[in-house]
């Protein structure tokens, strides 16, 4: 047992130091806390109750090791896209976040950028410990646990590439304490890093079951819905190393999204019928059949809080007598409001949407709006009783970020004690889906929009609109009641390669809208800093914060290496271009 014990934490520890020195006791506490103290026979320690144990600890950091200003979500990072501002009482309130905001004075000493880098490390920490306890082990379920691990593995990585790019894999459970302290981040070009990640779930896609009793827990569908997300992301090359610029787009990629994109695969899932399905904290609504892998939160499981989402716990506004002490960070943006203008022919306006700021008295908007922003003058999350207005109640910053509020992270100010919980900030057992059925459908659709096949992409993309147009069941009675005018059509006739892109990059906004893709999207479409330095531009009058914000291309894409971790890597690790 004490061999054992030893390589095992001598694998956390290294793992810890070329993370962050301040990891060190976090991995020793874990450690002590789920493997037996004393002396144990091999067999012991390779039971399958040790492996399980291991298992578990492996999920749960992937609710434990985040908080509210480090969501996995990555709500937080999503400031820098054109869908939302930060939000909070002012520019000084999480500040750092308002430098990423707006890209000025971005330090690569800022806490921010650090603290998730140690977060996701610590989580590939728990889920190497457990693999390398699963190898060792005798546990009849070895095989599928070593791939749900395998599919963890991939999960960290990826959060990591979207947001520093390059970074150190730890994708071999068996390193030494050397091994770890010699790591580089720059060993693999981009598109070798993205084919890492493949792998582990190529490995995970290949053994996991069709379904499985705890929900939690991925399947064969959700490893080909995470494939065909990382091959979307590899086609787009950003292999220069002195450029974050896409220089190809890979038509072999692109197949292998179409191909873990091909319905067969996914049988057991589908369009909910309304898209607010997806966001409801309901039992009868969670898990759903467009859910293909979730976090799973839930409330009353014997603790004191229960296994809640504390993570969107700044996004709730400060409501009196309801959510006293909501922070209001993570506020749609005008321009994603008036993305959702649709013309006289129910479609997107495309590139004029933002030529005038959405009036619902008088224009035309997709459902979508009313049920992924909260706008003054129509209910809050829905209920009556919260009618949204332009005061103070709705903006914490007295409109410098407008008086718009997040409907998809927010749960009903009715449901308080139920699925709204207050502790040291509010929190709901609502589950966050990783990867939704409609995702995929406009992945595929973009795969074929790249390729030209432009009626293929057409096609998925009014499965989305369909969808879109009978989402009506909280907002059947908005026409009538306050006068706002929804109209919304599917594509019909011919297009362009060129059009056809353009129309599934407005609708994955569209449908996307405030679930944290946006800005990574812009990233991978090389589009980042064209969008976000037209926005800046355009936003000004909205929301002043903007005057003096510039998107550096081939710097600004993605965030620095931390200097702590710069500084702790003896000079394995390389900086990100742009920074210093």
């Amino acid at each position: 047992m004490k061999a054992l014990r030893s390589s095992l934490c001598i694998m956390n520890y290294a793992l810890c130091i070329a993370a962050a020195a301040t990891l060190l006791g976090a991995c020793s506490d874990f450690l002590d806390e789920h493997i037996p103290q004393g002396t144990l026979s091999d067999e012991q320690v390779k039971s399958p109750e040790n492996a399980e144990a291991m298992v578990v600890s492996a999920y749960a950091v992937f609710t434990t090791a985040e908080d509210i200003n480090s969501s996995f979500s990555m709500w937080n990072f999503d400031v820098r896209s054109d869908d939302a501002y930060k939000g909070g009482s002012g520019t000084s309130d999480g500040d750092v976040f308002h430098q990423l905001e707006v890209q000025q004075g971005v330090l690569t000493t800022n806490w921010n950028i650090n603290d998730m880098w140690i977060r996701l490390y610590n989580s590939l920490s728990r889920v190497n410990s457990a693999i390398a306890l699963l190898n060792e082990s005798n546990y009849t379920m070895k095989p599928q646990r070593l791939a749900e691990m395998k599919f963890l593995r991939a999960y960290g990585h990826f959060l990591l590439k979207r947001l520093y790019k390059n970074i150190p894999f730890v994708n071999n459970e068996n390193l030494t304490y050397d091994d770890y302290n010699t790591l580089s981040n720059t060993a693999y070009t981009n598109d070798a890093g993205w084919q890492l990640i493949i792998d582990d779930l190529m490995e995970a896609y290949n053994t996991l079951p069709e379904v499985q009793a705890d929900k939690g827990r991925p399947t064969k569908a959700s490893a080909a819905a995470f494939l065909a997300k990382v091959y979307l992301y590899k086609a787009y090359r950003q292999d220069d190393p002195k450029s974050n610029q896409v220089t190809s787009i890979s038509q072999e990629d692109l197949e292998k999204v179409i191909e873990f994109t091909n319905p067969s695969l996914y049988t057991n899932y589908g369009l909910e019928d309304d898209i607010h399905n997806n966001f409801r904290p309901e039992e009868q609504y969670e898990n759903g059949k467009e859910s293909l892998w979730a976090i799973q939160y839930s409330r009353n499981d014997g603790s004191t809080y229960g296994n809640l989402n504390w993570s969107y716990g700044l996004i709730p506004p400060n409501i009196p007598g309801a959510t006293d002490g909501g922070c209001d960070f993570y506020k749609p943006s005008q321009n994603l409001v008036n993305a959702y203008r649709t013309g006289a022919d129910g479609l997107p306006l495309l590139d004029s949407f933002n030529e005038k700021d959405y009036d619902r008295t008088t224009d035309n908007a997709d459902p979508r709006l009313f049920l992924t922003i909260g706008i003054p003058g129509l209910p809050y999350m829905f209920n009556k009783n919260y009618m949204m207005e332009e005061t103070s109640i709705w903006s914490r910053s007295n409109g410098l970020y407008g008086y718009n509020v997040s409907l998809k992270q927010n749960v009903d100010p009715a449901l308080i004690d139920s699925y709204l919980i207050k502790g040291s900030y509010w929190a709901s057992s609502m589950n966050r889906i990783v990867f939704r059925y409609a995702d995929l459908l406009l992945e595929r659709a973009e795969a074929y929009a790249q390729q030209g096949k432009t009626v293929e992409a057409i096609a998925l993309v009014n499965q989305i609109r369909s969808r879109a147009a009978s989402s009506t069941q909280m907002i059947a009675g908005y026409q009538n009641n306050y006068g706002v005018k929804m109209y919304i059509t599917n594509y019909k006739g011919n297009y362009s390669k060129e059009e056809t892109i353009k129309i599934v990059k407005m609708e994955r906004r569209l449908e996307m809208g405030m679930e944290c893709e946006r800005f990574f999207d812009l990233v991978r479409w090389g589009d980042a800093a064209t969008v976000i330095n037209k926005y800046y531009a355009e936003e000004i009058d909205n929301c002043g914060i903007y005057r003096e914000a510039e998107f550096t291309a081939n710097k600004d894409e993605y965030l620095p290496i931390p200097f702590g971790q710069i500084s702790a890597s003896n000079g394995h690790y390389t900086q990100n271009i742009g920074n210093w």
